[in-house]
Order: C-alpha cells, then structure tokens, then sequence
C-alpha cells in the first residue's frame, strides 16, 4: 500500500536511506547520496509538502520515493533535449529497505497515476537505477546538473509519446 508519508515516519524513512546506501556502495556507487543526504530537514520538508511517499506492507515501511508535482529547476536546462514541454511529475529519491520489492514499479504506478509524463534523474554511477528506469519505458534525455554542480542522467517517460496518440 502508497501512503504519504507522516512526520512519525522519520526514523524508519532515515532507516530506508541507510540501508539503499549501503547497496548503492555495493553496486559500485561510492559517490550518490554521501555527506548526510538526504538530510533530516529535508525529508521533513518533504513530509510537509505532502511529497514523500512510503511504501507500506502490514509489518513495516519498506520503501519510499518523492513524487514532485511542480517543475523541477533543475531540469530546466538539460544538455540534450526533453522529448516534451508538457507539464510533468518527477520521481526523486527513491530507497528501499531490506524488504521492499517492486518499488521502483510502486512509485512509477503512483506517478503515472498523477500524470502520464513523467521524469527522473540519477548519477552515472547507479546501474541499479538506469536498469529499472529503462526497462519501465524512459527514454534518455541528456544530462542535467544540480544545485551543486553534480551531473545526473535525465530520462522522461511520455505516455502520450510512447504509445503514438501524440
């Protein structure tokens, strides 16, 4: 079950975080979400917005994701070109526990629920991620980069492209 996230939730949620980081590590991603990210203020902000979303079994938290549902600024410039200027949700900060499954599958389905064009981002480094990205049907863009300079791969699924009805 999706639900979002509440601030009760945050211990769990910083649990999540530590165990997705240690895979990454172990995937050969040293360098995506080091330094304390994300951080505690952040994901609460997160949680206030109405922005972060857990998913939940009948046993515990087994995931959670960020589903924007404004402009992401930082894709306002990309090198290499989005595929369409329509408005669009953003899926960030995906992690999962030991237990989650299907969750990259969970957080596409809650946002192509919320709109049928959707983007994301990830670094270079997570395989992991660029497996499942294309394998649900996005599409490379370009690079992007954020507040602080790091560069991330862009990808946008389109369904109105995809399926030909554009």
């Amino acid at each position: 079950m999706i639900v979002k996230a509440k601030r009760e939730d945050l211990s769990a949620i910083l649990k999540i975080f530590e165990h997705a980081k240690s895979i990454m590590r172990q995937s050969g991603n040293y360098d995506q979400w080091s330094d304390g990210y994300p951080q505690k203020e952040r994901l609460l902000e997160d949680i206030a917005k109405g922005q972060l979303y857990l998913l939940r079994s009948s046993e515990a938290i087994e995931a959670c994701f960020v589903i924007l549902e404004t402009k992401e600024p930082t894709y306002s410039h990309i090198e290499g070109a989005w595929r369409d200027d329509s408005p669009y949700v953003t899926i960030h900060r995906l992690a999962k526990g030991p237990k989650g499954k299907d969750v990259f599958k969970s957080a596409f389905e809650k946002a192509k629920s919320l709109c049928g064009h959707i983007r994301i981002d990830t670094h270079r480094d997570n395989k992991i991620m660029q497996h499942l990205i294309t394998k649900y049907g996005f599409v490379y863009c370009g690079i992007i980069y954020l507040e602080d300079g790091s560069e991330r791969l862009a990808y946008e699924y389109c369904e109105d492209i995809k399926t030909g009805l554009k």
